[in-house]
């Protein structure tokens, strides 16, 4: 429990001794008879043994009192990476994934394939690391990864992988990158070859194993990789 959580606390046979408490920014509740008294880091059940005998001491004999959470208030979940308002977020009743990312502002013209949630119980040990593939959740529409968001969920959307067109094409600049990407498919969203371009000399630049491989005279089905550069040189002839 924490700082805004609501609490329905039930005295049995004693109806003026049940009420409904917020939990204050310092962990404290304030009960009929004992006034306030301070539940920092207590579970449910510890809230009703301190009540029940804070009650028996000089109140009432053999009191029998059951705590409830009527609204969670303090579970909260931290989105990161590429969404328009990345932070901490309220996690209040059900709540899913896409629904989380919409609280967050939805997702930046930047954001990759996947997303990473970082699910840690209130011990603060890790449980799970749970990869979701937005492709299928969003463009494919596969509810099953639309997940529920729990408290103190970490969840971290990455940034697209890009390619690099540039030479002779009309609009040469960084794209995102999409499986299954060829030169043809690259060059056709640079715009296409200018009029100047030598289609048959198209180059494409790699870094393999860490040092830079330049591939000559590429074919137009050739596959593109993330970090790829293609060069589309002038035509002399």
């Amino acid at each position: 429990m924490g700082e805004g959580d609501v609490l329905d606390i039930n005295v049995y046979e004693n109806k003026d001794l049940s009420t409904t408490v917020r939990v204050s920014s310092n962990s404290t509740i304030r009960v009929p008879l004992l006034g306030e008294i301070s539940i920092k880091d207590l579970t449910v059940s510890q809230v009703s043994a301190k009540i029940e005998n804070l009650l028996a001491d000089g109140y009432l004999v053999n009191p029998q009192v059951d705590v409830f959470i009527a609204e969670h208030r303090s579970k909260k979940a931290t989105i990161l990476g590429q969404v328009r308002n990345p932070g901490q977020y309220e996690v209040r009743g059900k709540i899913t994934f896409l629904e989380f990312i919409s609280k967050a502002g939805g997702l930046t013209s930047d954001a990759g394939s996947t997303a990473t949630i970082k699910r840690i119980n209130e011990s603060g040990i890790d449980n799970d690391q749970i990869i979701i593939d937005l492709e299928k959740l969003i463009k494919k529409g596969d509810t099953s990864l639309n997940l529920p968001i729990q408290g103190n969920d970490s969840i971290y959307i990455s940034k697209a992988k890009t390619y690099y067109v540039s030479g002779e094409v009309k609009k040469p600049d960084s794209y995102k990158y999409e499986q299954e990407l060829t030169v043809i498919k690259a060059i056709t969203m640079a715009g296409g070859f200018s009029k100047i371009a030598a289609k048959n000399k198209v180059r494409i630049i790699r870094i393999v194993n860490g040092n830079k491989t330049v591939y000559e005279n590429a074919n137009m089905d050739d596959p593109i990789f993330p970090d790829d550069v293609i060069v589309v040189p002038e035509s002399f002839f």
